[in-house]
């Protein structure tokens, strides 16, 4: 199945070689948790400080067991300083 992944900030050069803006869409298994596609682009906790799928907040406790579903969108932001 295939979901929307997208990576904003200091996040986006972790996207695949070739990928145009933030966004890319990615094949995975039926059985794929939020935590195993983070871990597919090497993006530890530290990182991966505001994750939402489809406009709703995960906090990092349920990135382990929220399972994916098809045309999911995906969205990683890290923190961010300002002033």
């Amino acid at each position: 199945m295939q979901v929307t992944f997208k990576l904003y900030a200091s996040l986006m050069p972790l996207l695949p070689p070739g990928t145009k803006g933030h966004a890319v869409s990615v094949d995975i298994d039926d059985d794929t948790t939020l935590q195993q596609l983070i871990d597919r682009f090497n993006i530890d906790d530290q990182q991966a400080f505001l994750v939402m799928v489809n406009g709703v907040y995960v906090p990092q406790e349920m990135r382990h067991s929220y399972a994916l579903k098809a045309q999911d969108v995906v969205a990683i932001w890290p923190k961010v300083a300002g002033g």
